[in-house]
């Protein structure tokens, strides 16, 4: 895997006081996704996305261990784990690495978020998850903001991605629970729920906030892939998140 840091001017990060978000992505791994937050959220923030394979299955274990690698060592920066990667996130805030100042949760969960699908996980080897039409994928991910365009940039990003990827992405998310991480967790915390979310049910932020009453949730108008569809109000909410760490 190879970080990316973006940043939004030509200005150097080192000549101005910059927040450094590290990105975990959401199930497809490739990060690409996470262009309209890196659009959004202006000069005081540099972004360094960590991507996954696309040509060999791993498991939440092995991804961890992947993206930990990857975690600063140089900087103080906020973690963010997006969709599929809320685990992954959760597991490395509650080792407390040097430098973790916060942790964000976009349209998350920190054990399956469909518990009753359990008995599906010896099947997935045998889903045809390349036939599932990108029309059922776009309407998944972005609701009523599902169009041509979407579709279109969704095919494009999930074309490198194996089958066999995917297929162990979703047995680990119909197996995962990392509550007792999640207990453990030090750093402030914010999660972002979507109102529209057809994937992630609020029953799964319910029970984040039953382990740590003390996190702050903001739920903002829009579909599971909130970053992507309102990737303002996201923006807005993580800048304001981060400002109230200084005070």
């Amino acid at each position: 895997m190879t970080p990316a840091t973006l940043t939004s001017t030509g200005v150097p990060p080192a000549a101005r006081r910059t927040t450094h978000l590290v990105l975990l992505p959401g199930m497809d791994g490739t990060g690409q996704l996470f262009a309209p937050l890196a659009a959004a959220l202006g000069p005081a923030f540099t972004l360094q996305i960590v991507r996954y394979p696309v040509d060999r299955p791993a498991g939440y274990a092995d991804l961890v261990s992947m993206a930990r690698s990857e975690l600063p060592r140089d900087r103080p920066y906020v973690l963010l784990g997006e969709s599929f990667s809320g685990p992954i996130a959760v597991t490395l805030a509650a080792e407390a690495p040097v430098g973790l100042k916060a942790l964000v949760l976009c349209c998350s969960f920190v054990r399956s978020p469909h518990p009753w699908m359990a008995w599906l996980r010896p099947l997935v080897g045998w889903l045809p998850v390349k036939a599932l039409p990108v029309r059922v994928l776009a309407w998944s991910l972005f609701g009523r903001a599902s169009n041509a365009a979407w579709r279109s940039t969704l095919t494009r990003i999930l074309a490198p991605v194996s089958p066999a990827v995917m297929r162990a992405r979703l047995r680990a998310v119909l197996a995962v629970d990392v509550s007792p991480a999640w207990a453990q967790v030090a750093a402030p915390t914010l999660c972002l729920t979507a109102a529209e979310d057809r994937l992630v049910p609020a029953a799964a932020t319910r029970w984040l906030t039953s382990l740590r009453p003390g996190v702050q949730v903001v739920d903002l108008p829009g579909p599971h892939g909130l970053l992507q569809v309102a990737p303002h109000g996201a923006a807005r909410a993580i800048q304001a998140f981060v400002s109230s760490l200084a005070k």
